[in-house]
């Protein structure tokens, strides 16, 4: 196991779950609460390995990796391209992901008695994208989500959960000003949006670009703990 992975127990496989993951060693012996953390396009669950760093040991940190395989050790939520005119998603691949995801979540907190109340999930660019589509669309199934060098899929507006139903969400929205893979006008339609929904969230802009910066994990890191004390 990698240097990466060394902190993680081994890849779960359990069907019943529907993605590959990892979990943080040692499991708390009675976890408070769940972070569970996706990865960006071409990428792997050992990349979210850093972000974990500095959580509560009472905390079941999940890693779970992408349905889809690109290559070796390289994985997606969905296939993407980048074209003149922006990214253009495989929008069917998202969809399946998310309804994935959902079931996922669901059953991790089933197999570790984890309320949703007490879960969040969040993720790092196509991780972060899917960690929004899950929470806006079925938002009984976390207390927030993170959105790290992400976007919201416009395509995820028929699925978008009522006001009244996302009243108690939160949401962590985090971008730089300099990412040339995602342009941080999207960190500002995220922003105009949530606002639109009457999401509570926050929005931290960073001198950098397309990545997760020290300052921006710490700021994620204390958005994590007063949300759920």
């Amino acid at each position: 196991m990698s240097a990466a992975t060394s902190r993680f127990g081994e890849l779960q496989t359990g069907p019943q779950l529907g993605l590959c993951y990892r979990l943080a060693q040692p499991v708390p012996e009675t976890p408070r609460r769940c972070v569970i953390l996706l990865h960006g396009v071409g990428s792997n669950e050992a990349n979210m390995a850093d972000l974990a760093r500095g959580m509560r040991p009472d905390t079941l940190v999940v890693l779970a990796r992408g349905p889809l395989t690109l290559g070796p050790g390289q994985f997606a939520w969905f296939r993407v391209a980048f074209t003149a005119n922006g990214p253009s998603a495989d929008i069917e691949q998202a969809e399946r992901s998310r309804q994935t995801l959902i079931h996922f979540v669901r059953q991790i907190q089933l197999s570790y008695g984890i309320t949703p109340a007490n879960t969040v999930i969040a993720g790092f660019s196509q991780g972060g994208i899917m960690s929004a589509s899950v929470a806006l669309s079925a938002p009984e199934s976390v207390a927030g989500f993170g959105l790290l060098s992400g976007r919201i899929l416009p395509e995820l507006a028929p699925h978008l959960a009522s006001r009244e139903r996302l009243a108690k969400l939160k949401a962590f929205v985090s971008h730089g000003e300099q990412d040339n893979v995602l342009p941080v006008a999207w960190a500002h339609k995220s922003d105009a949006l949530l606002t639109d929904l009457g999401v509570t969230h926050e929005l931290h802009l960073f001198p950098m670009d397309h990545g997760i910066s020290a300052a921006m994990h710490a700021d994620f890191l204390s958005w994590l703990a007063a949300i759920n004390p």
